[in-house]
């Protein structure tokens, strides 16, 4: 019985690049989810947790009025 080799990952620091280049928009909303969920789950206090709830409802109306 024959193994298939897996494939070794390769780090390209030149494709990384043109995708950032490229992928502006992706990358930046990316990074601020991450951003957001970091702060909540390791920094955030009550009342940040409660005013983010607020922001969030308010959110989810502006969303729901521009379907």
């Amino acid at each position: 019985m024959t193994e298939k080799k897996k494939r070794q990952a390769v780090y390209n620091p030149e494709a990384d690049k043109k995708w950032i280049e490229k992928n502006k928009e992706r990358r930046n909303y990316l990074s601020g989810r991450s951003s957001a969920r970091s702060f909540i789950r390791n920094k955030s206090t009550e009342e940040d947790l409660d005013e983010l709830s607020a922001l969030i409802m308010e959110r989810r109306e502006q969303l729901k009025a521009n379907q």
